[in-house]
């Protein structure tokens, strides 16, 4: 009988054991799969964050979140490829906040009583573009890609 008890109980829980240190032992493989592609250099990581940050000129004037990421992104798109990716992002999403202003704007000056709302639909749409906008700039400083919420993809 001492021999039963310097044996294990049952073989589940010795290949059960085994198995959570082999499936423990998987998870940082795929994590350090995934982080196996360069980070973005720094200055890569700069020219991202300011493709985001372009958007903030739509505060200035008329079609600056557009237009500013759109030159950020066409300049640096060659010479970064993480600056091409995240610039595209912060393109489409600039065109994306800037359809759903002017749609909740026509929606709301189509009802009689909307049109007081109007102000209301385009400070709730800045509040939104400047909070993902934020969130998206410090990633891309980071090196991290971001991908916007409620984002139409017209460039690919």
């Amino acid at each position: 009988m001492e021999e039963e008890n310097s044996t294990p109980k049952s073989p589940e829980s010795t290949g059960g054991s085994g198995q959570k240190e082999q499936s423990a032992s998987a998870e940082p493989a795929e994590v350090n799969s995934t982080e196996e592609s360069p980070a973005p250099s720094k200055d890569a990581r700069m020219w991202a964050m300011f493709c985001h940050l372009g958007g903030l000129a739509g505060f200035v004037f008329p079609f600056g979140n557009i237009v500013l990421p759109l030159i950020f992104w066409q300049v640096k798109k060659e010479e970064f490829p993480f600056a091409d990716q995240q610039g595209k992002e912060a393109v489409n999403f600039q065109i994306s906040m800037s359809l759903y202003a002017l749609a909740g704007a026509v929606i709301c000056a189509i009802t009689c009583i909307g049109t007081v709302l109007i102000p209301f639909v385009a400070i709730a749409v800045a509040i939104v573009d400047l909070v993902f906008l934020l969130i998206a700039a410090v990633k891309a400083n980071n090196g991290q890609s971001y991908r916007y919420p409620l984002c139409i993809r017209f460039v690919k």
